[in-house]
């Protein structure tokens, strides 16, 4: 039996039976985080670490949807770690997944260099110089860079991946030139990238990338994710990365 903490819920993730345990008053997952799950490829016998898992949204869903021999993820928050756990725990997936409570700038520290085979990550969006921050620091925390900043992912990223492993992340396409520079700086080479518009007339508000450690040069621009076909009508791909 899990207990819940005052103000948190099961929510039922429509994957495998799983579910997991969320408070609304902190953090809850948004669609980034399963269109990133099912942007990401894992293959048999991969290890992955999720980057800033908040409540193991990503771990949990890779495990259900791809065959991946272990998931690692990392989350500095400990009441997000605490219910990533309770969560694992609640979908019996202690023997794949384990949740680890540490800083993301210490990642290389924690896990050791050239440990795994793919790296995700749904980082904070906005850069600490603009943009109003939420006054509850949860939230404020998966938002805003406050304790890590884009370049702290993708340099820890580059660092805990094996040679020609793959890192995949969720953005903001107003920072696009920013990621790119950033990723090859760290010689992480983008090879797959997909944009997403809320609808087919509107321009895009998130942008998938997967990257290769010591890749070559060449990016494959794939056909776009539109979310919904009408208002609030999902389109079919929604509906099929959400497995409804």
């Amino acid at each position: 039996m899990i207990n819940l903490l005052p103000g948190e819920r099961v929510d039922d993730l429509e994957r495998n039976g799983y579910k997991i345990i969320q408070n609304k008053e902190k953090f809850c997952f948004g669609m980034d985080a399963v269109l990133l799950s099912g942007f990401a490829k894992v293959y048999r016998e991969e290890q992955v670490l999720d980057l800033g898992t908040g409540t193991g949204i990503i771990p949990i869903l890779l495990e259900a949807k791809t065959e991946g021999k272990y998931f690692k993820a990392l989350e500095i928050q400990k009441e997000s770690a605490d219910m990533a756990k309770r969560s694992v725990q609640l979908n019996h997936l202690e023997e794949k997944i384990e949740i680890i409570c540490g800083d993301i700038k210490e990642a290389c520290v924690l896990f050791g260099k050239s440990v795994f085979d793919v790296v995700t990550s749904n980082p904070p969006y906005i850069n600490d110089q603009h943009g109003l921050k939420n006054p509850d620091i949860p939230k404020a925390v998966a938002r805003h860079e406050v304790l890590c900043s884009l370049e702290d992912v993708v340099s820890q990223a580059a660092m805990v991946l094996k040679p020609n492993g793959r890192f995949y992340m969720v953005h903001r396409p107003h920072r696009l030139i920013e990621i790119i520079n950033v990723l090859t700086k760290y010689k992480l080479e983008p090879k797959r990238m997909k944009f997403v518009h809320p609808y087919i007339d509107r321009e895009a508000n998130m942008v998938l990338i997967e990257a290769v450690r010591g890749g070559k040069s060449m990016v494959k621009l794939e056909p776009p994710i539109v979310v919904f076909k009408e208002k609030d009508i999902y389109s079919d791909e929604i509906r099929e990365i959400y497995g409804y």
